[in-house]
């Protein structure tokens, strides 16, 4: 896994190679209000059941059309307030829902794009879809203003380098975030419209090969306060003899310094399992010569059969000055968990894929639609 923050690796790559992958995730919290939210543009999804059927067929010979990022690009918005879902889309398709350009930064996804302006170093993102499955209809008008970037780049010493290309972008550690949301009940035509003042986060990632082949589990997290803003990334290989990445970035506030620790050792603990989530950690620390992190994922945002997020409780320590009180969002994941078929089938139940028809998509909304109807 490479590591870079260089901008001209934020265009579109139109990665062709059998099961690539790549991906635009934007985040922003805002802790007085209780308001969090997950957009996130795709060409090739890497967690659809529909992409990893294809690749494995296409790698057992069952089929001779090769599996291409292009005809599973897609777009997710997920929005949740007071640690409550309250929406869940996502929703994929192929190559003609979905524009970009090897040349300038932006993704459009049906009528869902973002944009961005260099001169003023800010994002646009206008959001715009219809959510048959829960009866609504969702706008949104988003700007994602950069407070800070830093520069820094790791290259993938395992295997002397020999590894399959997969890369994280941290384009934006922080972003001041205002717009508005609007969610209108199709039924009954009923409009709520919730203000927007958060801080966010933007990164890029995309791989050659599928993930799963690669990665066996993923720790991310962010979290921002008063005296420090934080972010950590833990990769651990399928390839045992492979070294696990780990990074911690610390912002101090009160400097506006930025150091990267690229050296930390991690330990996880207090390990739990269910049927629908997989293995994990909750408990999490990384350490340093100068930085002990300790994290506690402390409630579920959202599950699924190889992915958690979570709302979490940290608290840091750097150069023997204890600072507790910090909250964040971390998130874990279990590519290798994509290959179970048995998990794939559920899997469906969250996507609503373009052309295709399922039963686990419909069950799965019509439920969460009556739970909604009966917490008004």
């Amino acid at each position: 896994m490479n590591i870079t923050t260089e901008s001209s690796q934020e265009v579109w790559h139109d990665m062709q190679e059998p099961g690539a992958y790549e991906w635009w995730y934007f985040d922003a919290e805002d802790r007085e209000s209780g308001l969090s939210f997950v957009l996130i543009w795709f060409s090739g999804f890497p967690f659809s059941p529909y992409y990893t059927s294809h690749y494995e067929n296409w790698k057992k010979r069952l089929t001779t059309v090769t599996p291409l990022a292009s005809d599973y690009t897609g777009f997710s918005f997920q929005l949740y307030e007071n640690g409550v879902e309250t929406l869940n889309f996502i929703r994929e398709g192929r190559a003609a829902l979905f524009e970009s350009s090897r040349t300038d930064i932006g993704v459009r996804f049906e009528k869902n794009r973002f944009t961005y302006n260099p001169l003023r170093d800010e994002y646009t993102l206008d959001i715009d879809f219809s959510f048959p499955a829960r009866k609504k209809a969702v706008k949104a008008s988003l700007l994602f203003k950069t407070r800070r970037r830093i520069v820094y780049e790791k290259k993938d010493s395992n295997n002397h380098g020999e590894v399959p290309l997969h890369q994280w972008l941290l384009r934006v550690p922080r972003a001041d975030v205002e717009g508005s949301i609007t969610i209108t009940e199709e039924q009954t035509g009923r409009q709520r419209t919730i203000p927007v003042t958060a801080t966010g986060y933007h990164d890029h990632n995309f791989g050659a090969v599928p993930m799963q082949e690669y990665i066996s589990r993923w720790y991310w997290g962010r979290a921002f306060s008063d005296s420090y803003d934080l972010i950590y990334y833990v990769i651990y290989f399928r390839n045992n003899k492979y070294q696990p990445l780990t990074l911690l970035l610390l912002h101090d506030n009160e400097r506006e310094t930025s150091t990267v620790y690229d050296t930390v050792t991690f330990c996880e603990s207090n390990f739990r399992k269910g049927f629908f989530s997989p293995l994990h950690s909750m408990d999490l620390a990384l350490k340093d010569d100068r930085v002990f992190l300790k994290i506690h994922n402390d409630k579920v945002l959202d599950a699924g059969p190889f992915y958690l997020r979570f709302s979490s409780e940290i608290s840091l320590q750097v150069d023997g000055r204890n600072i507790d009180g910090i909250s964040g969002i971390s998130e874990f994941l279990n590519p290798v968990r994509l290959q179970s078929k048995f998990m794939r089938f559920f899997t469906r139940s969250r996507i609503w894929r373009d052309g295709e028809r399922s039963v686990m998509y419909r069950s799965y909304n019509g439920f969460k639609q009556l739970m909604d109807w009966n917490n008004r």
